[in-house]
């Protein structure tokens, strides 16, 4: 019994309760017509039995026998009269007339009075009281079958049991149909959890159209909607505290690097500058070149691990985003300006104030842009746009390079995470810091348009400004 669902316990609740009713109403039905209809037969034969017993008062009287055999022969002609019978006074048989007839039997005796008046033989054939032995002269014996009748009723108790069962067997299909709509929300809602009891957190369940199913198949989507919100939330609070563990840990290893190796690197240089001052033509030596290059690489990459490891706090000020992404570009176009790649700028030049700390913010755009030129082989075009929309500052750099794989869009801000083989991992990284540092947000996607791929930063707008610069 655990395992039958709902809708089939539905189904037999409804077959047994119709079943029951439709029977017993049946039952109660058939019943009530046979008292009924028996009752009317049996006072058909017994007005046939008065009937007699009046014609034959005179017979009786004057002892005629043919007349009386003749109204004995007359009621045979009526259906279901199985014998007839007519007594004296004495229970001599005066006539007595019979047919063959199959099946039960049922005997009516009627006596035959003398009646002074017409009016009193009207009154005895419609008055069933009884009289006294004197005023009887004879009797009536009427022998009828009960066949007939029994017939009738058996056809009249077939008929409404298969009207009784068709009327129970149509409320059950319409229950079925009825019940189905019930159950398959419910169904369907089941079918639901379980797939997201699997791992399948997006689905969501479709509302049915009865207003309670409705109700329950939405307040289901609204607690997987808070569910997805929840793991949504401790996944960013997960991944904010492996960022800051990672951090803790990146600050410890610049520390060791600042003892073990700046300052051997330190001693390095100044030991390379002596011996360049001391032997001729040092500075032409291509191995001394290869050594200064390699120091000064080895430095940057010192410089940048602590710089992300020890982040200074932001000086915030009143910074005209729109100027400083102009100086910006500015400075990357004269470094580039041999280069293959070409710089495209639509900035307005109407100010756009923001609280910021400029030379972070300076340094973070110009990896942004360092990111976007290196990521082409060849010719191409970096294109920096920027903005104010609505209470927020929009920057946006897109470039032309190889794009961004889909499984490297979660990583990309990821420290140390590069696909360059002579790239720390830290630019991108960086920019995130100082993004998120000034309560703003930064993403990244590839262009649909065309290969490359396009930064967008968003920093809200500064609360507060001078009035002449409202």
């Amino acid at each position: 019994m655990k395992n039958i669902g709902i809708h089939v316990r539905l189904l037999l609740a409804v077959f047994i309760l119709i079943a029951a009713t439709t029977f017993t109403l049946g039952y109660m039905g058939s019943s009530i017509t046979y008292k009924f209809v028996r009752s009317r037969f049996e006072e058909r034969i017994m007005f046939l039995a008065r009937y007699l017993a009046l014609n034959a008062e005179l017979g009786i009287l004057i002892d005629e026998r043919a007349m009386l055999k003749r109204l004995a022969g007359n009621l045979l002609s009526e259906k279901d009269v199985v014998q007839v019978t007519i007594f004296n006074r004495t229970g001599e048989i005066l006539a007595d007339e019979g047919k063959a007839e199959n099946g039960g039997l049922s005997v009516v005796e009627v006596p035959v009075v003398l009646k002074e008046t017409q009016e009193e033989s009207q009154a005895f054939l419609w008055n069933s009281s009884h009289h006294s032995m004197d005023e009887m002269i004879g009797k009536v014996r009427i022998t009828y079958s009960t066949e007939g009748i029994n017939r009738l009723l058996t056809t009249m108790e077939v008929r409404y049991t298969w009207l009784a069962s068709a009327i129970g067997l149509l409320a059950v299909l319409l229950f079925y149909f009825i019940s189905r709509s019930l159950v398959a929300p419910v169904t369907r809602l089941a079918d639901a959890a379980r797939k997201v009891e699997k791992g399948d957190l997006k689905l969501r369940a479709e509302p049915g159209s009865m207003p309670e199913t409705r109700k329950m198949v939405l307040a289901f989507n609204a607690m997987l909607d808070s569910l997805e919100k929840s793991r949504k939330a401790l996944e960013k609070a997960n991944q904010e505290m492996i960022r800051q563990k990672t951090l803790a840990e990146l600050g410890k290893f610049s520390l060791m690097i600042a003892h073990e190796v700046k300052n051997p690197l330190s001693i390095i240089k100044s030991s390379l500058d002596i011996l360049k001052k001391d032997i001729p033509g040092a500075s032409e030596n291509t191995m001394v070149s290869y050594i200064e290059d390699e120091v000064r690489r080895l430095n940057r990459l010192i410089e940048d691990f602590l710089l992300f490891a020890r982040p200074a706090r932001p000086n915030m000020r009143e910074v005209d985003a729109n100027a400083m992404a102009k100086e910006c570009v500015d400075r990357f176009e004269f470094r580039t300006v041999q280069g293959s790649v070409k710089i495209e700028r639509y900035i307005p030049d109407t100010a756009c104030y923001i609280k910021g700390d400029r030379d972070l913010l300076h340094r973070a755009i110009g990896n942004m842009l360092k990111n976007a030129i290196e990521s082409h082989d060849d010719n191409g075009r970096v294109i920096i746009s920027a903005g104010q929309q609505d209470d927020c500052w929009h920057l946006e750099v897109s470039d032309e390079g190889r794009g961004i794989d889909p499984e490297n869009m979660e990583k990309i801000f990821e420290p140390f995470f590069t696909t360059r083989s002579r790239g720390t991992g830290l630019g991108l990284a960086f920019v995130y810091q100082v993004v998120t540092a000034h309560g703003g947000e930064i993403g990244v996607e590839n262009r649909p348009d065309t290969r490359g791929a396009v930064f967008r930063v968003k920093i809200p707008l500064e609360d507060q400004r001078p009035e002449g610069r409202r």
